[in-house]
């Protein structure tokens, strides 16, 4: 009995650990993503608007699948 609530304990301490570094190292919202996109372009001197962004976005995203 003693060894199976230990097997629990451990499972249970595993998933709030994951769920808690879910939680820290979730990606970025999309919006935020695409702002830090065009931030990053701008300042290597390219012009970009955000339908460009969204563009690319979805590019890049149709080929990651």
């Amino acid at each position: 009995m003693k060894n199976t609530l230990t097997i629990l304990y451990a499972f249970l301490g595993g998933a709030i650990v994951g769920a808690g570094s879910a939680l820290l190292f979730a990606p970025e919202k999309g919006e935020d993503l695409r702002s830090r996109i065009k931030k990053v372009l701008r300042k290597r001197g390219i012009r970009i608007s955000d339908q460009e962004v969204d563009a690319l976005v979805a590019e890049l995203t149709g080929e990651a699948e």
